[in-house]
């Protein structure tokens, strides 16, 4: 009997919220319980934040659409739809889409994603 090489993610576990953001973790903490990576595809309502936070991960985050707002040590940043960003460890960050129309994207954060790492404001 072999044991597969894959796993095919169908049903990724939908983070509760309640700012309006949809998180859905493919990989991670959650789903799977793998604390080396965690992958969630995000759609960030318009006129939503978070509050700052400085993790203890590594944060890749991709645009597909839309645009998002970073404030990085008091430098604020915006990506729009196909650029992309690394986030190191132990930096100040927020998040946040100010504009008017939906942001989706995709994070993904090394080690995993935990709340207790994650240390927000």
């Amino acid at each position: 009997m072999s044991t597969k090489k894959y796993q095919i993610q169908k049903s990724p576990f939908v983070v509760p919220t309640n700012d309006g953001k949809l998180i859905e973790e493919h990989f991670g903490k959650a789903t799977d319980g793998n604390s080396t990576i965690s992958i969630a595809h995000m759609v960030a309502p318009p006129k939503w934040q978070e509050p700052f936070q400085t993790p203890e991960f590594d944060e890749y985050t991709y645009i597909i659409r839309g645009k998002k707002q970073f404030i990085i040590d008091n430098e604020k940043i915006i990506l729009e739809s196909g650029q992309s960003i690394k986030i190191e460890k132990n930096t100040r960050v927020q998040y946040a889409n100010p504009f008017e129309e939906e942001c989706e994207y995709i994070a993904i954060c090394l080690p995993a994603f935990s709340i207790e790492t994650v240390h927000r404001e």
